[in-house]
């Protein structure tokens, strides 16, 4: 007899009870076999699981008195992105596209270089015949990274060659996602918008002679206007997002795909699932609503020790979505400062003067104080706590009028490049699936027949 659907839902929360039973597994189990739990020791650092030149992450520095935390670095082929971002804003232009080529090539573009790689993603930045059509407005979603991912799976029935795994042909198919990924988001989101929220519907074309980022806020806004100093600071974002070393959860999930022999754009989509995670590339939208939780319930928010109040509330698990997380502080390898919000934080000051949104800078500042502070006296923390990039980029998205729904989907045009480049390492240097070990605690158990039990 077919059931209703409260019905299978009474079924679902009554066997969950049996599933939970079964699947729980004694804490003191994984200190017994040693197992890491995260693929991290007790000290937060990575269980080595590959090698990598794409990208370096330091937060420590070996001395003869040990291992101390030092102030975060990132390099990008062992070029400081620090120096990266500096040398675009110091020669006037935008830096996704060499950031990019860098990645992908190992060195930065000389002028013909880089015009020509900007030649190749501007050719690249269109889709098939109606697929905007057929695909993305046929089921709009306010989950835009499931639109994205949905997208990028379709296109696989598009491409001449989709399963075919020689390096150019990765290689093309990688510059063909990277090029599309801006449209593919804004589109998703266009039509949540248009047909959801019963707004109107906008469908503008990139245009070939603007950057990544500029093509992002044309693609976006009903009159295709921005700012010089938006489109660089959105650019910024790019470059900041685009790579994290492979053992961030979606890069590693790159590898851990594409090992399989998995073709690029089941690749891509797997990462996508992995960075749409609150723990991963959806931490942005949680600060931007902590924040605002922060405005509905401090009287003054210029007020230090209501602030501080709330804070603490927050680790109490008694604020906001009561998970006991101050959201944007904190990283899973950076201790004393995540470089990435360095860069960040002079150009949200910038950009919150243009907006008129100074009061809310102050605030985000407050808190970037505060937080740590907090969080050292509260919690046992074997390292330092600092704001990490997400404490940022939500809200120069929201400065920027860029909706929610995209937070996350603007980091996966930037992480895509990242990934693109793990894929194709992994392909060039490993010829074997990843497969780590799980070890069995289960206890044997004799098979009864059915009148039996």
């Amino acid at each position: 007899m077919r059931k209703t659907r409260a019905e299978i839902m009474d079924y679902a929360a009554k066997m969950s009870l049996e599933n939970t039973a079964c699947s729980t597994i004694d804490p003191e189990l994984y200190e017994r076999y040693a197992v890491k739990r995260g693929l991290r020791d007790k000290n937060g650092i990575g269980v080595l699981a590959g090698l990598t030149t794409i990208s370096t992450v330091k937060a420590y520095e070996d001395t003869p008195e040990g291992r101390k935390p030092c102030a975060g670095e990132l390099r990008y082929r062992g070029i400081n992105v620090t120096d990266l971002v500096r040398g675009c804003i110091q020669e006037k232009r935008f830096g996704f596209e060499e950031a990019a080529y860098l990645l992908l090539f190992g060195a930065l573009p000389n002028k013909a270089q880089l015009s020509e790689f900007n030649d190749i993603l501007a050719t690249m930045r269109c889709l098939p015949r109606n697929f905007v059509r057929d695909v993305v407005m046929k089921a709009p979603s306010k989950d835009i990274m499931n639109s994205l991912t949905r997208s990028v799976l379709t296109l696989s029935a598009y491409d001449s060659n989709p399963t075919e795994m020689t390096q150019e042909n990765v290689l093309r198919q990688c510059l063909s996602l990277i090029s599309r990924f801006p449209m593919l988001a804004v589109y998703g989101y266009q039509a949540y918008n248009h047909y959801i929220c019963n707004d109107s519907l906008y469908i503008h074309h990139p245009d070939a002679k603007l950057s990544a980022a500029e093509n992002i806020l044309r693609l976006l806004r009903p009159d295709k206007k921005y700012t010089a100093l938006e489109a660089q600071v959105l650019d910024i974002a790019l470059i900041l997002h685009m790579e994290h070393g492979g053992g961030n959860n979606s890069s590693f999930t790159t590898h851990v795909v594409a090992s399989s022999g998995s073709d690029t754009f089941s690749v891509m989509a797997a990462a996508l699932c992995s960075l749409k995670g609150p723990k991963h590339g959806g931490a942005n939208i949680k600060v931007v609503e902590m924040v605002k939780d922060i405005k509905r319930h401090v009287r003054n928010v210029h007020d230090e020790d209501a602030v501080r109040a709330y804070l603490e509330k927050l680790l109490n698990r008694e604020a906001f979505d009561k998970k006991g997380l101050i959201y944007g502080m904190g990283h899973a390898v950076y201790s004393i400062s995540d470089p990435r919000a360095e860069i960040f934080k002079s150009f949200v000051e910038k950009l919150a003067r243009e907006k008129g949104r100074e009061e809310d800078f102050a605030l985000y500042s407050l808190i970037a104080r505060l937080g740590p502070q907090v969080i050292s006296e509260r919690r046992r923390i074997y390292k330092g706590v600092s704001p990490n990039v997400d404490f940022y980029s939500g809200f120069v998205y929201s400065m920027l009028d860029i909706p929610p729904e995209l937070y996350t989907p603007i980091f996966a045009m930037a992480r895509v490049v990242g990934w693109s480049a793990h894929m194709l390492e992994e392909l060039t240097n490993v010829d074997k699936i990843i497969r780590p070990a799980y070890k069995s605690v289960s206890e044997k158990q004799p098979y009864l027949p059915l009148a039996e039990r």
